[in-house]
């Protein structure tokens, strides 16, 4: 099988895993992974993985599937980071789907959709693991799948839609406590967009880090 890849940003975390699963499924598939959709060429699946250009149908046509993984219950959280506006909301749990891509964002049949859990005290590198690991996952379904799927068409009511994110949405008040804020700090990407807050004229950026089991038995 002829399988393409494309994942804008090669210093997203997901990178190296797609690199490793890329290596992982050449022994049995013909595997391109590119962050230019001007490096596709043809294939029967074209995987967008935290693909940040618009992928037309003039692409789209070069393959049997073009397939989009998105961190939502579609239709509900079509749109922009979903994953991190549910925790944001306060859930401990959301959807991840395997969708065909569409020229109207996220609207695409549904093939499958697992459900993940996110404990409370999770950071942002264990709660990419696990999206991650479900990610990958929804990979290997397609394939085995490819052939013999039924895809579910979205239904026509309860969509909603998520904003894209800006750096400026990792902002901390240093006025208000830790644990008001700990959903925010703790999906903040370390490196790429930290939480920060400015004090006393000056901009910090905030690096969370979870060292083990809390020791004190005082109030948490």
């Amino acid at each position: 099988m002829n399988i393409s890849i494309i994942c804008s940003d090669t210093l997203h975390p997901i990178y190296p895993l797609l690199e490793r699963w890329k290596n992982t499924h050449n022994q049995h598939h013909s595997i391109q992974l590119v962050s230019r959709k001007q490096d596709l060429t043809h294939g029967d699946i074209l995987f967008l993985i935290s693909c940040h250009e618009v992928i037309g149908n003039e692409i789209r046509k070069n393959f049997s599937k073009t397939l989009v993984i998105h961190a939502s219950d579609l239709p509900y959280g079509r749109g922009w980071s979903p994953h991190i506006w549910h925790i944001l909301e306060g859930k401990n749990q959301f959807m991840v789907s395997l969708i065909e891509a569409e020229d109207k964002i996220d609207t695409g049949a549904i093939w499958k959709k697992i459900a993940i859990h996110i404990g409370p005290d999770e950071l942002f590198d264990e709660i990419n693991s696990k999206l991650f690991d479900v990610e990958l996952e929804l990979m290997d379904f397609a394939i085995d799948q490819f052939k013999s799927i039924h895809p579910q068409s979205q239904p026509d009511t309860g969509a909603t839609y998520y904003r894209k994110r800006t750096p400026e949405d990792s902002r901390i008040d240093p006025y208000k406590t830790i644990s008001e804020q700990f959903d925010l700090i703790r999906i903040s990407d370390p490196d790429r967009y930290p939480a920060f807050f400015d004090y006393n004229g000056y901009r910090y950026n905030i690096h969370f880090e979870k060292v083990g089991p809390s020791t004190s038995h005082g109030k948490n």
